[in-house]
């Protein structure tokens, strides 16, 4: 192991209950999409604390953050998050309690991702300070990942520009790199405006939005035949009226539409906005369209994930204290072992691992040429520099994404390993990108084969301005 990388490593052990409590923190805060103010502001000075030079409010967002110390090539950049969700809050319990009904959690852990990512920066800076490394370190904070808004608007606005590689960091079932792709996604509300009226006496006189709605909904369900059977196409009604006897004059739906390449996305948009239309003109009604945000489909870089699982291995899995292991065991017991089975979120080897909670198995990059039905704005970082956003195993096997299973183990000490373990693996693999030109240059060479006939065109209309809170 080079000396950079000794110094990181013991600069994050020396460091740990920064880490540690950079994550309580952001853990306890909950802040949903676009509202991470504190979590933002705490990462922001901590950064800026460490000789940062730290820009809070970039892209049009007041909670993005760019953050960099250094100066010159190679640029690698560490990506955090730290939007929790609605309802789920949960106290550091293997059992459902909430800390307040009703309010959000951070049932997707980043809290964790938020704490590694500063981490690693900051393990870096330090190495490259003492050895002498020449280049750049980055951390950019993304907020309203779970909406796909921040690191698209990101990229869009410049901030990934002139990095050479990026990395992040996100729980998981095992200490690894998927290499699947995500589906592209759109974001996309529709409002109808119809007009009041008594709709016992005078329905006639009025023009049902709550219709509009429901025909629009109607139409897109019949269309589900005529995709390709890999789409996914969800929705919300948000608003349908106030009581049954007032015609409603405004309602709306919220939609998610996603397929594995970005084209495909936008042939089934353009036949949704055609329903859209369709059935405001059935009704009479006037239709808005809200485009919240677009995203792209991942691409992998299997040059920079397996770096990234050599520096793994080089510096070893969390293990787990008695305590832990019977924590996740309590958690593991509410599980039904055949969601293990069918779990979206299965991992190589998941046979040989019915009876275990946490995964602390370190495996080889997988899963390449497969899709998976969920989306990331990571995917839109993808396409502009080799990316890797790696897992550590600090979910319970088995337990549903987005559940408050993960955030209780997110706010407890078997969290608290993988953030710290998480921020060495960054900091190495930053490190050595730095300090080895062969392997840099791999990961470029890979990033143009498979961007090769194809550009990246920013799924945002151009005059789109992010949300200032959350998307609403």
């Amino acid at each position: 192991m080079s000396r950079a990388k000794e110094i990181a490593l013991s600069w994050v052990d020396g460091n740990r209950d920064l880490i540690v409590g950079l994550s309580d923190s952001i853990w306890e805060y909950a802040e949903l999409p676009m509202r991470e103010f504190r979590s933002s502001m705490l990462i922001a000075e901590t950064l800026e604390g460490q000789g940062f030079e730290v820009e809070l409010g970039v892209a049009g967002m007041p909670t993005a953050i760019e953050a960099s110390w250094g100066a010159g090539k190679p640029v690698v950049a560490i990506q955090g998050e730290y939007d929790a969700l609605p309802a789920l809050s949960q106290k550091r319990s293997p059992h459902k309690d909430p800390v307040v009904e009703g309010a959000p959690g951070h049932g997707c852990g980043h809290n964790l991702y938020g704490a590694s990512g500063v981490g690693g920066a900051l393990a870096a800076r330090a190495a490259m300070e003492e050895a002498g490394v020449g280049g750049t370190i980055k951390f950019l904070g993304t907020p309203a990942e779970e909406q796909g808004v921040g690191k698209v608007f990101m990229v869009r606005d410049g901030c990934y520009e002139g990095v050479d590689a990026v990395l992040g960091h996100h729980i998981g079932v095992v200490n690894s790199v998927s290499l699947k792709s995500s589906n592209a996604l759109n974001n996309v509300k529709f409002i109808f405006h119809g007009k009041t009226s008594h709709a016992g006496s005078t329905p006639w006189q009025g023009r049902s939005a709550l219709d509009a709605v429901e025909l629009m909904n109607a139409g897109v369900n019949y269309m589900r035949e005529h995709v390709v059977p890999s789409a996914r196409i969800h929705y919300v009604i948000e608003e349908g009226g106030g009581q049954p006897n007032v015609v409603p004059d405004r309602a709306a739906s919220w939609y998610y539409i996603r397929a594995p390449t970005r084209p495909v996305v936008e042939e089934i948009y353009a036949w949704i906005l055609e329903i859209a239309e369709g059935a405001a003109r059935m009704t009479r009604t006037r239709l808005e369209v809200r485009f919240q945000t677009g995203i792209y489909n991942k691409l992998p870089n299997r040059a920079l994930a397996e770096l990234v699982v050599s520096k793994m291995r080089e510096i070893g899995a969390p293990s787990y204290t008695r305590e832990e292991l019977q924590f996740a065991r309590q958690i593991g017991e509410q599980i039904d072992p055949e969601e293990k089975r069918t779990s979206g979120y299965a991992c190589p080897g998941w046979e040989e691992l019915m009876d275990v909670d946490l995964n602390t198995n370190i495996i080889e990059p997988y899963g390449e040429g497969e899709t998976v039905g969920g989306s990331t704005d990571t995917a839109d970082v993808s396409w502009n520099a080799p990316t890797a956003e790696f897992n550590t195993g600090s979910r319970i096997l088995g337990a549903p994404g987005h559940s408050w299973m993960v955030t209780a183990v997110s706010g407890t000490s078997v969290g608290h390993k993988n953030a710290v373990f998480a921020a060495k693996v960054h900091a190495a693999t930053a490190l050595e990108l730095m300090t080895d030109p062969d392997l840099l240059q791999a990961c470029r060479e890979e990033f143009r084969e498979r961007t090769k006939g194809r550009t990246y065109r920013s799924p945002l209309p151009p005059d789109l301005k992010p949300p200032t809170y959350e998307p609403g």
